[in-house]
């Protein structure tokens, strides 16, 4: 193995090279203790200034998850009834009222959200990178993750969402995978596409 790994071969493999965009679930559930083991791991990773702001609405009930459906696209509506745990990620555009307990260096680090459409857009941008920690997470429990951005997330937050200061962004199906779960493995880029060199 080289010098500069510093995982096993098997537990990348899990995480991203072999890992998937999962269609279909069995019917196993997905239990609270692992959702409580999956917040306790990407908890840890890092945010610009400690912020924060993903957070995760779980459609449990057969109503929520009725209700979500009206609000996901046709293609997204069927695996989505049927996997055994939905969450919809959402960024807290009030999340800077955290600040002085998360940021306990700066006592004036909430001053730097007082502006709503520059909040929102922070909220956002640092939501989505904690989705990518998300799938990292739903897939290091050995479950499969579908995420997906089909959906009306403005009828979302005015339908589940309301009266709250969440905005969704990501609606991701969660379970262990069931039958035909997998698409064929599409392309990916060289290095050389990617990487520049200044």
């Amino acid at each position: 193995m080289d010098s500069f790994v510093h995982i096993d071969p098997e537990t990348q493999d899990l995480l991203f090279r072999t890992a998937r965009t999962a269609n279909t679930f069995s019917t196993e559930p997905v239990t609270e203790e692992q959702v409580r083991a999956l917040y306790d791991l990407i908890r840890w990773a890092p945010t610009s200034m400690n912020t924060q702001p993903l957070r995760m609405v779980l459609a449990l009930s057969p109503q929520s998850r009725k209700r979500l459906l009206s609000h996901m696209s046709e293609g997204n509506r069927a695996k989505t009834a049927s996997a055994p745990l939905v969450a919809i990620l959402a960024a807290d555009i009030n999340f800077h009222e955290h600040l002085p307990r998360l940021v306990p260096y700066n006592p004036n680090a909430k001053d730097n959200f007082i502006d709503e459409e520059k909040r929102e857009k922070f909220a956002r941008n640092q939501a989505w990178l904690q989705a990518g920690y998300f799938i990292l997470g739903v897939r290091s429990l050995g479950l499969a993750a579908g995420p997906m951005s089909g959906f009306n997330a403005g009828g979302v937050d005015a339908d589940l969402l309301a009266g709250t200061t969440l905005r969704s962004f990501v609606v991701v199906n969660i379970g262990k995978p069931g039958e035909n779960a997998w698409m064929d493995r599409l392309p990916r880029l060289d290095y050389e596409e990617v990487v520049t060199t200044l």
